[in-house]
């Protein structure tokens, strides 16, 4: 059974890692086995990250990359070339949130959130199975969609627009890598206990909203994502394409 979900000798990257969620899948991942790169657009944060679990044991080194800037992530990734890096594990984590009615919103808010996560997702996706198919290595892909996936709130259209379109993208990456050995899925969590979330928490009204609109009566813990994280990336899910995982304590079950 331990093999199922063993990822020794598996080299993973993670986009937006350096904290938040990103860095709790790195270190899940690691504790699994894998060798983990870990990416984001801050070098500070990055490299404070990247110590963190190297003082744990792990191996794992970084690099800066903005997924919203194609050159950037080609120059990453020619950068992994260069050190004899192989990806064989990506999750699409980095992104940001805007919050402001849609009649408010400017183009380049709008745009800014768009090519954070969509754009970004495939950017780096794209990348990155260009190099597992020339190997013919396989991979797994572990994209991030959310429960805007599926349904909508009002002041969050941008980032609602992106996450419908990273889960459509999951189906197309799919489709056209499956043949290749290639799995892409993607995890919508639910609402977690993390700093993107810090204004929404404090806020009494959405937090008692958020405890009493799912079966759990509680936000997600950010280690409850690790182990759906671990599963879609080892062997245990090789037979499963282009499905979004929810991880949100029966949301979406209820509505």
């Amino acid at each position: 059974m331990h093999e199922l979900f063993d990822l020794t000798g598996k080299t993973a990257l993670i986009t937006g890692a350096a904290r938040g969620l990103g860095f709790s899948y790195a270190e899940g991942l690691a504790s699994a086995g894998a060798t983990i790169i870990l990416s984001d657009i801050n070098s500070i944060v990055l490299d404070s990250a990247v110590n963190k679990l190297k003082n744990k044991g792990y191996k794992v080194s970084g690099y800066v990359m903005d997924v919203s800037d194609e050159k950037q992530i080609i120059d990453a990734f020619n950068s992994m070339d260069k050190d004899n890096i192989q990806i064989d594990i990506v999750i699409n984590n980095a992104g940001i949130q805007h919050r402001q009615p849609i009649i408010e919103i400017e183009l380049k808010d709008w745009q800014r959130i768009i090519d954070i996560h969509l754009t970004g997702t495939f950017l780096v996706s794209r990348e990155a199975a260009k190099r597992m198919i020339a190997r013919n290595s396989g991979g797994k892909f572990i994209n991030i969609c959310s429960l805007t996936s599926e349904q909508a709130r009002p002041t969050v259209a941008p980032y609602t627009a992106a996450k419908g379109g990273i889960k459509m993208l999951t189906k197309s990456m799919a489709a056209e890598w499956g043949q290749f050995n290639i799995q892409a899925n993607a995890i919508g969590p639910g609402y977690i206990l993390t700093d993107m979330n810090e204004a929404l928490i404090k806020d009494q009204a959405f937090d008692s909203w958020v405890k009493n609109s799912n079966p759990t009566k509680r936000w997600g813990k950010p280690q409850e994502l690790i182990g759906t994280a671990i599963f879609l990336a080892a062997p245990s899910s090789d037979y499963i394409n282009g499905q979004v995982i929810y991880v949100d304590g029966g949301w979406l079950a209820v509505l």
